[in-house]
């Protein structure tokens, strides 16, 4: 099968070896996937990932020991999980103590013409979600677990900070929470969107940190961004941190002690919420799409995604 692999760099390989049984029950022929932020951090070194790269997508169960599947248009959650372990038996299976993770680690993921993952990973979708708003049910589900981890009213102000990919997700879904949202970012075509979305949204350079938001939501990507948020939240309020970095830098936790913040770290989400909201148009994606490529244009394209500016490139595969 055809694959984009990183190993030290990022290569095209026209012939890689299908997937087997060991990587999961079901196997998936991809019809398109999505470029992430953090496949573009695992090419900076993060998680120390090695084999096929990308973990959002969309594809159509060709076997499964579950005959059901077979046929069935499906996106995958991405932990893979043994079940077993203390934390999978008490509900917290994403945090299972021997988990793989698609595309991340351990576990080969699916810029290639085939994936396997367990049955138990695979949603069946409706026919009113399109394979382009598929492509964005697993960030939109970390999206979701923002409102899932923290309790949000009318009374509560929001800041998200950044206005990249997930970002613009997050802030949609909180509107859609009924909190009074604002976004914070560098880009004003991304800023635009948000005025279309009726979010409310601020140029980064015309920020002063005043230590007066209830919540921010950091979704910067960079390793700078937990500083800034610290500015930003007042005192016993609560900073959610989506950002993973591959490289650090030298920070004063100091503010968090001081301040008495909360800190919570923020991962995957639920997959039906995402799916529900896009098959009922509560949350927009179209225009998050920048560019699409096909695999064989994979090393292209990924370059391309780590643009300053750039928002979603789709990868079509099948």
């Amino acid at each position: 099968m055809r694959a984009l692999v990183f190993d030290k760099t990022v290569s095209f390989q026209p012939r890689r070896n299908e997937p087997t049984t060991a990587d999961g029950d079901t196997l998936i022929k991809v019809i398109q996937a999505g470029i992430c932020a953090t496949d573009l951090e695992i090419t900076k070194g993060y998680m120390g990932f090695t084999g096929v790269l990308g973990h959002e997508f969309v594809g159509v169960v060709v076997d499964s020991p579950q005959k059901e599947l077979v046929g069935q248009r499906v996106v995958g959650e991405i932990n893979i999980v043994c079940g077993r372990c203390d934390l999978c038996l008490s509900g917290l299976s994403s945090h299972c103590r021997q988990r793989s993770v698609l595309g991340i680690s351990g576990h080969d993921g699916a810029f290639a013409d085939f994936v396997r993952l367990p049955a138990l990973n695979l949603h069946i979708l409706p026919k009113t979600v399109d394979d382009d708003q598929a492509v964005f049910v697993e960030p939109l589900a970390a999206a979701y677990q923002v409102i899932k981890q923290i309790k949000l009213d009318g009374r509560k102000w929001v800041t998200v900070l950044g206005d990249g990919r997930l970002g613009l997700l997050v802030a949609q879904v909180l509107r859609n929470a009924g909190c009074p949202v604002r976004v914070i970012g560098k880009y004003p075509q991304k800023l635009a969107l948000c005025e279309k979305w009726s979010i409310r949204s601020r140029p980064l350079a015309d920020i002063v940190p005043r230590h007066d938001q209830d919540v921010v939501v950091e979704c910067t990507g960079t390793a700078s961004g937990l500083e800034l948020a610290m500015g930003i939240v007042r005192p016993r309020g609560t900073i959610v941190l989506k950002s993973t970095a591959a490289v650090g830098k030298a920070i004063n936790l100091a503010p968090l002690v001081v301040d008495e913040i909360n800190l919570i770290g923020s991962r995957c989400g639920p997959f039906r919420e995402a799916i529900a909201g896009l098959a009922e148009k509560q949350v927009e994606v179209a225009s998050l799409i920048h560019r699409r490529s096909r695999l064989e244009q994979g090393v292209e394209a990924m370059e391309f995604a780590a643009r300053p500016g750039v928002l979603k490139v789709i990868v079509s595969i099948g």
